[in-house]
């Protein structure tokens, strides 16, 4: 069985972020590995836990999620991101992550079809 793919969940609200750890658990092959409330976090929380998929949402306050994942690929470029809202006029911001996605259509096989596209090679 191959290792788990380790995640890091960022969002501003922790309601999302108990809504992802569970639909991260119900997909199985998936880890919540951690958790971040905005972009600065993200940033320390990826150089800290090296995870495989970042969760993360476009709109917070401080560094939105567009700016934390330009961040994160310029410094792991290893680390897939995956950008989610809530508001589907935010894809269009999403050129620096691996996919976005809106937070209404995450679900277990979403989150697989998305790893088996994105994932480097392990």
């Amino acid at each position: 069985m191959a290792d788990p793919v380790r995640v890091l969940v960022v969002d501003d609200q922790p309601i999302v972020r108990s809504a992802m750890r569970m639909l991260l658990d119900a997909a199985g092959e998936f880890e919540p590995v951690g958790e971040a409330a905005s972009g600065h976090e993200a940033l320390s929380a990826v150089e800290q836990l090296d995870p495989d998929l970042v969760l993360l949402d476009v709109r917070m306050p401080g560094m939105d999620g567009i700016e934390a994942a330009s961040r994160i690929q310029a410094t792991n470029g290893k680390t897939v991101v995956v950008l989610m809202s809530s508001d589907p006029r935010a894809e269009g911001d999403a050129s620096d992550a691996a996919a976005f996605v809106p937070k209404e259509r995450l679900k277990p096989a979403v989150l697989r079809e998305l790893w088996a596209r994105h994932a480097p090679s392990r």
